[in-house]
């Protein structure tokens, strides 16, 4: 799948729950691109922004959207990679801040 593609059919099916793409658009397709990539190396979308094991069951954490976005959008607006915002976040109406990494390292690979 291209990236392209990918953003008209996540965007239909995340902004009605309130998951917005960052208006960076470069961005976006970056990381639209590295999940598609991703996708065809290990057969998921694993998150472009942690390091993935290669095993489903030990990523499964980590599959875009992964399960920490609910908690980092709601504590900061946006996801940790930036992918997903709120729509506060986009308009500029909170501040843009580091989201910390909330997987636990016991999950990473070194």
């Amino acid at each position: 799948m291209e990236a392209k593609a990918l953003y008209e059919i996540l965007r239909k099916v995340q902004e009605p729950k309130g998951y917005y793409f960052n208006n960076e658009k470069e961005r976006v397709m970056e990381l639209l691109e590295a999940l598609c990539y991703n996708k065809e190396r290990y057969g998921y979308m694993a998150c472009p922004c942690r390091l993935a094991s290669g095993k489903r069951k030990n990523d499964e954490d980590m599959i875009c959207p992964c399960i920490y976005r609910i908690q980092d959008v709601q504590e900061y607006g946006s996801c940790y990679c930036n992918l997903y915002v709120s729509k506060e976040w986009n308009d500029g109406k909170i501040s843009h801040e580091y989201i910390p990494e909330r997987r636990p390292a016991s999950r990473m690979i070194f």
